[in-house]
């Protein structure tokens, strides 16, 4: 386990230098000019709403894992993706994310209400217009892998579950989009499922964005494949694990929830202070989840004397005069 250096985060990325600031959750966004978008990666983690803890070299992480998909699958997809200008940043194109949430599953899982495995248990067959077989088990591989899509809440309310014909029927997306973007999802899937496999391990579900530049080309955006938006198991241990009804092993990227909810109601109650041994541990499940995803070393850039401070230097080309 390596050594993590707690003070080595960025908590946000506000730069005064840059223009039309708007910011997320995680990300700080800078809409430049010429059309184009700086995502900035900070190290903030979300949960119940709001900000938990800032964990060192998250952004970075995420940032890295996304680029290793982005690189990987841009013969599948084209994607938002214009250059990298920092380890945490990403220059892309400007565009206008699809009202619907494109989420892939190949495993009976999840413990949602809005679950396939949820649903199934309660009883339900036909869900997202599937239809699923009896006789499944939890945390089964399905026949074949399945698109539920959801609406996508802007307003901060729920996504909602839609079928294909519910899409199109409601104008969310034209007929000749949703065969765009189901098409393209299921072949970034299985593109992630046989890359997983060689690492040893199996991607679960995943969801992805799409969204529509200028022209009306649609592209990849947002993220893709990593443990915020996807659900990886480790493939040994897993059989023993379905034989069991347990659930299978995997990256514990809850670490923080799994500790607040242990402690009180985060919808009502104040949340305790995160301990940093929580922090560490939650900075090590994002690198460990790095390496054995992609195989590679997780080598991070410690330069500047802050984090912020190297991403000002490094977006000082695109600061407006």
């Amino acid at each position: 386990m390596r050594q993590i250096d707690l003070s080595r985060t960025l908590p946000d990325a506000r730069i005064p230098e840059l223009p039309n600031p708007y910011f997320g959750k995680v990300r700080d966004c800078y809409d430049l000019p010429d059309g184009t978008r700086l995502l900035i990666s900070s190290d903030r983690i979300s949960a119940f709403d709001q900000i938990l803890a800032v964990i060192p070299w998250k952004g970075q992480v995420l940032t890295q894992l996304a680029r290793y998909w982005f690189d990987a699958t841009s013969d599948i997809a084209a994607n938002h993706v214009l250059s990298y200008p920092d380890p945490n940043v990403v220059h892309c194109r400007r565009v206008t994310i699809l009202p619907v949430e494109i989420v892939v599953r190949g495993y009976l899982a999840g413990t949602t209400s809005t679950s396939i495995l949820t649903q199934y248990k309660a009883g339900a067959r036909t869900m997202y217009g599937h239809t699923l077989p009896e006789g499944l088990r939890d945390n089964q591989a399905l026949p074949q892998a399945i698109i539920t899509p959801t609406s996508k809440a802007f307003d901060g309310g729920h996504d909602e579950p839609l079928t294909a014909a519910e899409i199109i029927g409601t104008g969310l997306l034209t007929p000749a989009q949703w065969d765009e973007v189901s098409a393209k999802a299921l072949a970034l899937f299985a593109r992630g499922q046989e890359m997983a496999r060689k690492q040893g391990l199996i991607l679960v579900d995943t969801k992805y964005e799409f969204g529509t530049d200028e022209a009306g080309n649609i592209l990849l955006a947002d993220e893709i494949h990593t443990p915020d938006s996807s659900r990886y198991w480790i493939a040994e241990g897993y059989e023993e694990a379905l034989n069991a009804g347990t659930r299978p092993p995997s990256f514990d990227k809850d670490v923080i929830r799994s500790w607040v909810v242990a402690r009180c109601d985060p919808y009502k109650d104040r949340i305790p202070d995160i301990p940093l041994e929580m922090i560490e541990k939650t900075a090590q499940v994002y690198i460990d989840a790095f390496e054995k995803i992609t195989g590679q070393p997780f080598r991070p850039d410690a330069s500047g004397a802050t984090p912020l401070d190297r991403i000002r230097a490094n977006l000082a080309p695109f600061f407006t005069r």
